[in-house]
């Protein structure tokens, strides 16, 4: 017997946390035909002995929203073993859109997800009005992976209210009556789910708060049971939590209310080291309690990069550095390495009127230095001020000096989330906590400051194999995590496991070879707008719908990938609904 695809030899960690083992895996029609030993032959066959072969990953927290318009690729997210990305979280997004919101809701898109405007603006069709039209729009085309939407706030808002619903004013009962109708027959036309933001970091590019920060919790609840109503789709929230029991206990409400599954991003902030297991053991009570509440987590700090050609870098805020800001990088570098100017900009101090620059840009004690192969837990002795201090110069020379290296491509890493201890212990309890999944790569996000779209593969690598302070988890779990976990909780239940009738979305993966690579920069966006790149080696081969789309790091060209319309039944489900 013959087969489209067989995977030989491999070590399988099928998604299920079980002990892994030596199987074949048979593939045909997009589907897992068999698991064990597999005789016959396949049209094409992969020797995986010795390697790890797991279900495509599934990221449940990304904003490609804007790529998928004008491109066909989910990188940097589908060179990470990702088969399937959820797109639409926090509450942005590009539908519903009357044309005369376009230019506000790309100025949120480029405040809060530093996505800039002539990237957004020259990439974007607007060939939709209504979300079904956006939706029917990306039915329309080929990717390298599958991805689904959800409904975004902040677009809602705007499109019901208009001027009233951009300046947070509080929605009346007839807005909310439409809100809710236009977020059910999103469901209805195939959103996997409705996302909100409550946090004051998210910001349009003229600094003004996002449309959806301040809203009710009638309105939030109109919303939810409107999905209640339809039956279907999941609720995803980001949030302040400046009083955490206040906001956790009308996320429960809401829950309680409609039934629908929630989960909203957690993470540990320097502000308050200890405030997360507030919130933690909230959602963890309400899960004891049979409530469908996760918190999304994440397995290392949410770390903003630096350099000369990022949006930001140490000296972003001086006078000095401003007349040069806009130089292409060569000129920069010129600049920086003349010593009359680089003396003038070493004795100028900063000027911020960004507050996030202002408090966190000047601190040496938390800047790291980033490596060919960076190291996500670092420790003290790699800051810039530990590196200023063993070379006898100032902070400031220290950070220069490593921004001009390697011709100014030179890189600075700041955790600003999950290290405010300097460890990644709590990252360890957030993980293993069965109340959690993890999220928030936001990959197709932050393109000029953040490059966590990896976060799969430093999932793999660090928390099974290169950690050295403090514990690890077993491969099988962690490959659990994020595949049946991610999968089933938005509810694609077709996918995440390698059983047979289950979607053949796979990788197979030189386990010991993996490694993460710094990030580099790619001037690939429209308008040639530039964006962060990682890439890894050691992934074998990626499989979507049965076809491989990158053979040892490298588009192999096929593009299995599809939008995928609202929940999916498992196999079983599926025969016994044929019969």
């Amino acid at each position: 017997m013959s087969h489209d695809l067989i995977i030989r030899n491999g070590f399988v960690a099928d998604g299920t946390g079980e002990p892994g083992r030596e199987a074949d895996i048979a593939i045909d029609n997009g589907r897992i035909a068999h698991v064990g030993k597999v005789p016959g032959k396949g049209l094409q066959e992969i020797d995986a002995k010795g390697q790890l072969v797991t279900p495509g990953f599934v990221d449940v927290h990304t904003h490609y929203d804007g790529q998928v318009t004008w491109g066909d690729t989910l990188t940097p997210s589908s060179i990470h073993g990702v088969t399937t990305a959820v797109m639409g979280n926090c509450g942005v997004g590009f539908a519903p859109c009357k044309p005369e919101d376009h230019d506000r809701l790309i100025r949120l898109m480029e405040g809060v997800e530093d996505i800039p405007f002539p990237v957004l603006f020259t990439g974007l069709l607007w060939d939709w009005e209504s979300f079904p039209d956006y939706l029917n729009s990306l039915s329309a085309k080929s990717f390298d992976i599958d991805f689904a939407a959800q409904l975004p706030h902040a677009a809602l808002r705007v499109f019901v209210m208009g001027e009233r619903g951009a300046n947070r004013e509080e929605a009346t009962e007839t807005e909310i009556a439409q809100m809710a109708k236009l977020a059910k027959e999103a469901v209805e036309a195939g959103a996997l789910g409705f996302s909100t933001s409550r946090t004051l970091n998210h910001r349009t590019s003229d600094g003004q708060p996002t449309p959806t920060l301040t809203a009710s919790e009638a309105e939030l609840t109109g919303i939810a049971m409107a999905l209640k109503e339809a039956g279907k789709g999941v609720l995803q929230f980001v949030s302040d939590f400046d009083d955490p029991k206040k906001e956790a206990a009308m996320l429960r409400r809401i829950v309680e209310a409609s039934g629908r599954p929630l989960s909203v991003s957690l993470a540990q902030s320097d502000r308050a080291p200890e405030g997360w297991r507030v919130l933690l053991a909230s959602i963890e009570q309400a899960v004891e309690e049979g409530l469908p509440m996760r918190a999304q987590v994440c397995g290392r700090p949410v770390g903003v990069l630096l350099g000369l050609e990022l949006t930001m870098n140490p000296f972003t805020a001086h006078p000095v550095f401003q007349e040069i800001r806009d130089k292409p990088l060569a000129e920069k570098v010129a600049a920086l390495r003349d010593p009359d100017f680089r003396a003038r900009l070493l004795a100028s101090r900063p000027d911020p009127d960004n507050p996030f620059v202002k408090s966190l840009l000047r601190q040496f004690g938390k800047l790291f230095t980033l490596d060919a192969v960076p190291d996500y837990e670092p420790t003290a002795d790699r800051t810039v001020e530990a590196i200023a201090k063993a070379r006898g110069v100032s902070n400031e020379e220290a950070a220069l000096d490593i921004l001009l290296e390697d011709d100014g491509h030179g890189m600075l890493y700041l955790p600003f989330l999950n290290y405010a201890q300097g460890s990644l212990d709590p990252s360890y309890e957030m993980l293993k906590s069965s109340a959690t999944i993890p999220g928030l790569s936001d990959g197709g996000a932050h393109v000029g400051m953040i490059c966590d779209g990896s976060f799969p593969t430093s999932m793999l690598t660090h928390w099974t194999r290169d950690r050295r302070r403090g514990d690890r988890f077993p491969v099988e779990w962690i490959v659990k995590r994020q595949t049946a976990d991610t999968a089933h909780w938005v509810g694609l239940n077709d996918r995440g496991l390698i059983v047979p009738g289950y979607r053949a979305d796979l990788n197979v993966i030189d386990y010991d070879r993996l490694t993460l690579h710094r990030p580099e920069i790619l001037r690939d966006l429209p308008a040639g707008g530039r964006r962060l790149m990682q890439r890894a080696s050691g992934y074998t081969a990626t499989i979507v719908a049965g076809e491989i789309i990158y053979r040892d790091g490298d588009p192999t060209g096929a593009k299995p990938g599809r939008l995928v319309r609202g929940a999916q039944h498992s196999p079983e489900i599926s025969r016994i609904a044929a019969e």
